[in-house]
């Protein structure tokens, strides 16, 4: 009985052996084993409230090692929430003949980053051959990662924020050497994480050089500094535009705007239909008289850019419109300042209304397999502002089919049916959708569709049938005879 189960035992290791070694042989190998990282600098720019790094990645292939096709990034579980952008280029060539090649990004499947880091994967257009040395250029952008600490100010008081980030680069590949640039808007730094060795010169900090990281090191900093820029933040955009084969493009943009800094604490009231206090009055009236030190942190207007040749612009909220905008032309661009009604304090919302007409011309055209398209921009107008939640609605001519959009990025596609005046059937509607836009997604996009000219007589018809039915209406009631006849 006893040999038996010693046999068993036996033979229920072997086959927990045997399952472990075939785990680990098909488990996929570790990106540091041939890829290293000679230098790396990294440049992370605070002047704004948008998070902006440069990275620059110079790299090695193993001797031994195989081609590889892509280069690993990663990111904390914090920064992948915030993250609104990852772009890569690639440099080719030498001195006056280098060129920077566009790479794609896209998330990787791979878990092998330890404390919930996630990794990127940026594809090479030419795989590195072995003991080949080439240089990466990435740019990525943060969104909502500067904490104001204070978390509430009074008017007179400049904005302070946290910004928390690591000395060294948070990296899968051993990194012999690497440099970090922290750049503020000021001299103003209240204090820093000294990791040695770390100087500061005027609103610029540097941590390192560091030699000779391990996968995955990571070192973390605080940096405390003032941040004054406007914290605009749209909570929700809805882009709306209709497509006019008669000559015109119309656009409806309707804004949710907060301001994403410090809460303001004391008086100042917003309100514009009820009267205020005293000492309302005398915030108001310091704000006025002394713009560059009370209120640094607020906000009381702002900058769209839009293309040019626009016309028909207008500008109003729920009470009406306001006039307190200036619209600017030229012919590469247009530019509309708008201040709303009250200057914006941490917390505090507003909502408006901007629209414009653009001349067809400018924007649709006519693909090679006899497709027509219209060429837009994506993002948001507003210059240096964060878009939480963007729609962006393109309502094509009725009789309009097989709708396509294409975009440079991921995004949320669907159809929807849109009604307007004199519509039979409804017009075919492309909406996308977008979370944690920032400027750099304003780059062209277009929408592909099919269209018979036979639906441009559809309005025409419609309006010349309901003038002839009307008139017909009218004769029949001058000849009718109403009067009241004797029995």
């Amino acid at each position: 009985m006893a040999p038996s189960l010693s046999t068993a035992v036996s033979s229920l290791l072997l086959l927990l052996l045997l399952a472990a070694a075939i785990s680990v042989s098909s488990s996929p190998p570790m990106p540091e084993d041939s890829i290293r990282v000679i230098s790396a600098e990294k440049r992370i720019d605070l002047t704004s409230p948008i998070v902006k790094v440069f990275l620059t990645l110079k790299l090695e292939n193993d001797a031994t090692a195989p081609e590889a096709s892509q280069v690993l990034l990663a990111f904390t579980p914090t920064e992948v929430e915030h993250l609104a952008i990852v772009k890569a280029t690639r440099a080719e060539g030498k001195r006056k003949k280098k060129i920077y090649v566009p790479l794609s990004v896209k998330a990787s499947d791979l878990a092998v980053a330890p404390n919930g880091a996630r990794l990127y994967s940026i594809l090479l257009s030419t795989p590195l051959k072995p003991a080949e040395v080439t240089t990466l250029e990435v740019f990525y952008a943060l969104t909502h990662s500067l904490e104001p600490f204070p978390a509430e100010i009074t008017q007179s008081d400049p904005q302070l924020v946290y910004y928390r980030d690591s000395a060294v680069l948070l990296s899968p590949y051993h990194v012999l050497e690497q440099v970090t640039y922290i750049k503020m808007p000021s001299n103003r730094v209240e204090s820093f994480t000294r990791v040695d060795p770390t100087s500061r010169a005027g609103n610029e900090v540097k941590y390192g050089a560091y030699n000779n990281q391990l996968p995955n090191s990571y070192v973390p900093i605080l940096v405390h500094y003032e941040n004054n820029r406007p914290f605009a933040v749209v909570e929700e955009l809805v882009r709306k535009v209709e497509i006019s084969h008669w000559g015109n493009v119309q656009i409806t943009e309707q804004y949710k705007l907060k301001h994403g800094g410090a809460q303001h604490k004391g008086v100042f009231s917003s309100s514009l239909l009820y009267g205020y206090s005293f000492e309302t009055f005398l915030a108001r009236l310091e704000y006025q008289s002394r713009p560059s030190i009370s209120g640094v942190s607020s906000f009381k207007n702002l900058l769209a850019r839009f293309p040019p040749r626009v016309h028909s612009v207008y500008y109003r909220d729920e009470i009406g419109n306001i006039s307190s905008s200036h619209l600017r032309s030229d012919s590469h661009k247009s530019e509309l300042e708008i201040e709303p009604r009250y200057p914006l304090f941490g917390g505090w919302h507003c909502t408006f209304t901007i629209g414009y007409g653009l001349p067809l011309q400018d924007f649709l055209f006519e693909s090679d397999d006899g497709r027509r398209y219209i060429n837009l921009t994506f993002g948001c107008p507003l210059l240096d502002t964060v878009v939480d939640d963007l729609t962006i609605k393109v309502v094509l001519p009725e009789g309009s089919t097989s709708p396509q959009a294409v975009v440079p990025f991921l995004t949320e596609q669907y159809l929807e049916t849109s009604y307007s005046y004199l519509d039979v059937v409804g017009r075919t509607t492309v909406v996308l959708k977008k979370r944690n836009v920032v400027g750099e997604h304003n780059v062209p996009f277009q929408v592909y569709y099919e269209f018979n000219p036979i639906f441009m007589l559809a309005e025409p018809l419609m309006l010349i049938s309901a003038v002839f039915l009307f008139f017909v209406a009218c004769i029949a009631y001058l000849h009718m005879d109403l009067s009241i006849g004797k029995s």
